[in-house]
């Protein structure tokens, strides 16, 4: 059985001594990216240390951990669907006077925005998003949960929510730069660098898990999940022996 490639990483073989220009190269970009999730995970987990903080000195501690699952969800599948629909999407310049102004920043913003990350897949600058990117949703969702709904509920969901984007910022960083080997980890990391490969590219879109994908169809096909997580033979199937008829 053929072997499945996860990713186009040249080799690494040392230089007499020095280190090959790639791991160079990959170092340098790990760091860069790492520092850009450094400013949004100040922010945001500031801001969700702070709701929680102040959701437990006005006794509603058990309702804010009910809400905590509920923003995590909901980042997870804005995830999915800007993966999907948005960042693996083509945008054309419209025609339509109308649509023009928006198709025009389309193309220039959003097009380029994830291609880039596929083109370079360790390249720093595309690895991770920069603090302002969600800064419009924040500065109009944060406030409005927690003025227009009952304490600790919207606000403790859009808290979460940011949160979950900074653990997907993580998760994302590990699977291209780390190696570690608990089993969450070593699924993501061959669940998402299968993505980047031209088989992978139209399936595998959930970034901090596969959850989405199985609701939605896009898991990877049964022989390439079989290649890539392995399959566990059953204990019944271990135990059971062929059969001889006796005569």
């Amino acid at each position: 059985m053929s072997k499945t490639i996860l990713a186009t990483e040249p080799s690494s073989t040392p230089l007499a001594g020095k280190e090959h220009p790639f791991r160079k190269y990959k170092r340098e970009q790990e760091r860069i990216s790492r520092h850009k999730i450094y400013r949004t995970t100040l922010f945001y987990t500031t801001y969700s240390i702070i709701m929680l903080v102040f959701a437990v000195r006005e006794g509603y501690t058990l309702r804010a951990i009910a809400f905590i699952p509920a923003g995590l969800l909901l980042w997870m599948l804005t995830e999915y669907m800007s993966h999907k629909h948005i960042l693996h999407h083509h945008f054309p310049v419209s025609d339509n006077p109308f649509k023009r102004p928006f198709s025009i920043f389309a193309n220039r913003v959003l097009d380029p925005l994830h291609f880039g990350h596929h083109e370079n897949p360790f390249d720093g600058s595309h690895m991770s998003g920069n603090l302002r990117d969600f800064m419009p949703l924040y500065i109009i969702c944060a406030p409005i949960s927690i003025f227009l709904f009952p304490p600790f509920t919207a606000s403790i969901i859009v808290a979460a929510f940011f949160q979950g984007y900074i653990i997907e910022e993580w998760v994302h960083h590990a699977t291209h730069f780390y190696k570690l080997r608990d089993p969450y980890s070593r699924y993501m990391k061959k669940h998402h660098l299968y993505h980047h490969t031209a088989h992978g590219m139209t399936r595998g879109y959930g970034t901090s898990s596969g959850i989405f994908d199985y609701v939605f169809g896009t898991r990877y096909p049964p022989n390439v999940r079989e290649r890539l997580y392995g399959r566990k033979q059953s204990s019944a199937s271990k135990k059971a022996k062929p059969q001889i008829e006796q005569v």
